[in-house]
């Protein structure tokens, strides 16, 4: 078959060449509507696919014809490798190990001025492609000191985005730096969760990277231990995996996407899929192959053994060996399992590797007492907005609360909508559902809003909130799980620094301090249960509905009269 080669023409009414290429006739219906970021030398250029459009066009923005010719190639390779994309309708999906990898780059270049060194009072801004300007000096008689207020400044703001964790933010800075960098390891597309990762990664890796450079204009030269957290790239499917049609060979990357295919359908949540997703990758950079037929029961035995010696670069300890039970070895057993019942390995490696954990030492209950309860309640009365989201503002003001007076899981207030919170028969009511975002046992449910949360204000806050969820700001594509899980964090952190106490969870230990004070009260056990959303324990249980009316009744018994310290208590 003979292929023509598509030329840079002319562009009218510029001297700049242009880049023009038919749209395939079988992707133009598929095609419309997306906004594609390609990459054009140092820039990155956002086209969106109109209905009309038969061709993709755009100013390859130079007019030396030797340039043009490799911003044309360039161009040519990433519509090559993002047409096949969609025809496949599977974006490329990364683990947060392999965004990590990827912004290596970004500290690598960021980092390298840390040894050249500059002169006078240091200026970092940010070019709307997310690099950093040039580093402006006032002088050459600046003291060292003033030299890195720049640097510090930069590493500042980051901190501070990372501290918000906005998605528009981070696309904003770094998305370009991200598309050219994905584009030269030829991945066209992400998706959405793994776009995230990357944006991340790459804002830390800016944090680490101008950091150092501070540190050397202070005359720390110090070795920079963040050098070495970066990981090998490894590319994610580099073997033929199992959606290659007619394919028999398969890769252990493409039997957890075909168990996933399978497991979506009967209602598995993404954060499994992620799970999985992420111990296949560090089992395959462990192995150093992608070959399902070659991993052994003693290749399992070594992965166990190496995770248990592993440090969590986040906490600077061995990860924890429930970790490794419940979520690496439960994957691999879990994915060979189906990859056995589906034909594509003879037998399960991971079939009886076990890992036996030692019973925790409590010194503890599990839940708040009286006085940190009544400590993290007061200060959210009293917590006052600094430069975050309103949303995040509101979920420390409003969240505590909540999750004392209802025993819900902290993401699943977190969550909720405007529309999730009314009037029933003159009785305020919200409903957690998993249409706002995620809901552990899938299971909607309505419970009744404790009087003293409406003396509070909280249906007033309501009604004066804008449409949508009231404690997170959705990403532009729509997600909600990942601004959700920077809501828990900011919770989390609320509640840590009030209570230190690391044997009880920040945001859990509402959840056990709910059922004492309920039980405390008199309140039956299946009362509870319907109010915090925990399965029946009997299938008798299971008969009959425990109603609003008897919820409500219920609620009422549980009070905050005994805690001084919160101001306002009923």
């Amino acid at each position: 078959m003979l292929f023509r080669l598509v030329q840079p023409v002319k562009r009218p009414g510029s001297r700049n060449l242009q880049f023009v290429q038919r749209i395939p006739t079988d992707l133009r219906d598929r095609l419309t509507g997306r906004t594609l970021a390609i990459p054009v030398g140092d820039a990155v250029v956002h086209k969106t696919v109109s209905a009309k459009a038969d061709s993709i066009r755009l100013s390859l923005r130079t007019c030396d014809s030797s340039e043009a010719k490799v911003r044309q190639a360039g161009v040519a390779a990433y519509l090559e490798a993002y047409f096949r994309s969609v025809r496949e309708d599977v974006p490329v999906v990364l683990t947060q190990r392999q965004a990590v990898a990827l912004s290596k780059a970004l500290y690598d270049g960021w980092a390298e001025g840390a040894d050249r060194g500059t002169e006078g009072t240091t200026s970092v801004t940010f070019t709307p492609e997310g690099e950093v300007d040039e580093i402006s000096s006032s002088g050459s008689d600046v003291a060292p000191e003033e030299e890195a207020a720049g640097f510090s400044a930069a590493v500042e703001h980051l901190v501070q985005s990372k501290a918000e964790n906005d998605p528009a933010e981070l696309e904003s800075t770094f998305g370009g730096i991200v598309t050219r960098r994905l584009a030269a390891v030829s991945i066209p597309e992400v998706d959405p969760r793994s776009r995230l990762f990357l944006l991340s990664a790459f804002r830390d890796a800016a944090i680490d990277a101008l950091g150092l450079r501070a540190r050397h204009a202070r005359n720390d030269f110090t070795p920079d231990p963040q050098a070495a957290r970066f990981p090998d790239w490894v590319p994610p499917r580099t073997q033929p995996d199992a959606r290659s049609p007619g394919s028999t060979a398969t890769s252990l990357r493409g039997l957890v996407d075909g168990w996933w295919r399978e497991a979506k359908a009967t209602g598995r949540k993404p954060s499994t899929h992620e799970s999985y997703r992420n111990t296949m990758e560090a089992f395959v950079a462990f192995l150093k192959h992608d070959d399902p037929q070659r991993v052994t029961p003693e290749d399992v035995i070594a992965f166990k053994d190496h995770r248990l010696a592993t440090i969590n670069p986040r906490s600077g300890k061995p990860i924890s060996p429930k970790t490794v039970k419940d979520s690496d070895l439960a994957g691999l057993k879990t994915i060979f399992g189906w990859a056995v019942a589906n034909r594509k390995m003879a037998s399960n490696p991971a079939e009886g590797v076990k890992l036996k954990l030692k019973r925790p030492t409590k010194t503890r209950s599990s839940g708040f007492t009286d006085a940190e309860a009544g400590a993290i309640l007061s200060a959210a009365l009293k917590v006052e907005r600094g430069a975050e989201f309103a949303e995040t503002f509101a979920a420390k003001r409003w969240v505590p609360w909540l999750c004392a007076y209802t025993g819900a899981r902290v993401g699943e207030i977190a969550q909720l909508r405007k529309d999730d919170v009314r009037q029933d028969g003159g009785l305020w009511t919200l409903t957690i559902t998993p249409e706002a975002g995620t809901v552990k046992t899938d299971e909607a449910r309505t419970i009744p809003l404790h009087p003293h949360l409406v003396a509070l204000g909280f249906p007033e806050f309501v009604r004066q909130a804008p449409t949508g969820h009231l404690f997170l700001r959705p990403a532009k594509n729509g997600d909600v799980l990942g601004p959700l899980q920077g809501v828990k964090n900011r919770l989390a952190e609320f509640a840590r620094a009030i209570v230190p106490d690391r044997n009880v969870a920040p945001n859990h230990g509402w959840r056990h301090r709910f059922k004492t004070v309920g039980l405390e009260a008199g309140i039956d056990h299946r009362t509870l249960d319907a109010i915090q959303g925990h399965s029946p324990r009997t299938a008798g249980e299971s008969y009959g509905e425990v109603t609003l009316k008897a919820m409500a009744a219920a609620m009422e018994k549980v009070t905050w009269y005994s805690v001084d310290c919160v101001t306002g208590a009923s």
